[in-house]
């Protein structure tokens, strides 16, 4: 114990000494920070937002088509319905015709009575067949949406196991990548569309520390390699802390502060040994409050990783 308390008096006076110029820029990258992070946390929850928007989408359109196919399937029956009623009201006038035409000289009255019913007749055929037509444009129109709905639909479907298909080839390429150490608490999960690369922070950092250690340096350096070549994704950093109070008068100041400077590091190390895009990166900070195990401290001591694709191909075709 006495040796923890001198240990923790040299790191103030050590820290003590910190020039104020690198103080001040720790400041300006805390700040630039807590920007970015506003901004990709804007931009992980609309991302979150549309593919739920996408798949609710989805499931109104197969809902449609169902509903197509019963009025088609309908529509199809009222059709043969009707040209049989055709069939029939042409045999009855061509009945009628040969009737009046063998009439016509018998007398006026029953000629005139004909002539009505006949001409009744050709009036009910006539409506029938209006209708007949009207129906015939109906089904044409509706089997027309129904092509496109379900053509629609396929090229969602297909776009979204294509997606699905490459997130999980991804996640089986990270995981081999990091096969190494996944019993030196680091682990890879598929969930919501997107991969967790969750690495606790005794594999990367010293207590309290923001400098990645040797080993964890390794294990970010091969993500990055893997990550390199994947340019329709979006990936945020997230440092994590456990509820110990952490307060210090310098840099860095508590467990805010920490959570983003440890994400930072991750995120510097990445770019620096890869040909990744910065623009696809984002470090964020989320301190003591997203735990993942109540009762472990040390589980909730992370940093995670997590990698989204890119969706606008998917929201172009629903667009249109």
């Amino acid at each position: 114990m006495k040796i923890f308390n001198l240990l923790f008096v040299l790191s103030l006076i050590t820290f003590s000494c910190v020039p104020a110029k690198k103080y001040k820029d720790l400041v300006e990258r805390e700040k630039i920070c807590s920007t970015e992070l506003e901004k990709y946390k804007a931009s992980s929850l609309d991302f979150e937002g549309k593919y739920t928007d996408l798949v609710t989408r989805h499931d109104v359109a197969k809902k449609e088509i169902d509903a197509l196919i019963i009025d088609t399937t309908d529509l199809g029956a009222k059709l043969r319905l009707l040209h049989i009623q055709y069939e029939k009201i042409v045999g009855e006038n061509d009945h009628l015709q040969a009737k009046f035409d063998k009439l016509r000289l018998s007398g006026a009255k029953e000629t005139a009575g004909l002539q009505y019913d006949l001409e009744a007749k050709n009036l009910e055929l006539q409506r029938k067949s209006d209708v007949l037509t009207a129906l015939e444009n109906e089904l044409a129109l509706k089997s027309s949406l129904l092509t496109e709905r379900e053509q629609r639909v396929n090229e969602l479907e297909e776009m979204i196991q294509r997606k699905d298909d490459a997130v999980k080839a991804l996640k089986s390429k990270v995981a081999n990548a990091l096969k190494g150490f996944e019993n030196k608490g680091l682990t890879v999960v598929q969930k919501n569309g997107k991969i967790y690369v969750s690495l606790e922070a005794k594999l990367l950092f010293s207590s309290g520390s923001t400098v990645v250690e040797t080993e964890g340096k390794k294990a970010l350096i091969d993500l990055a390699k893997v990550l390199e070549t994947e340019k329709e994704v979006e990936i945020v950093v997230e440092g994590h802390t456990d509820t110990d109070k952490f307060s210090s008068s310098t840099s860095p100041r508590n467990n805010w502060e920490l959570s983003v400077l440890r994400s930072t590091a991750v995120v510097e190390i990445m770019t620096a040994n890869s040909k990744m895009n910065p623009v696809q990166l984002m470090a964020a900070g989320r301190s003591e409050y997203i735990p993942v195990d109540v009762k472990d401290k040390a589980k909730n001591r992370r940093i995670e990783i997590i990698i989204s694709p890119n969706l606008n191909e998917l929201f172009e075709i629903i667009s249109k």
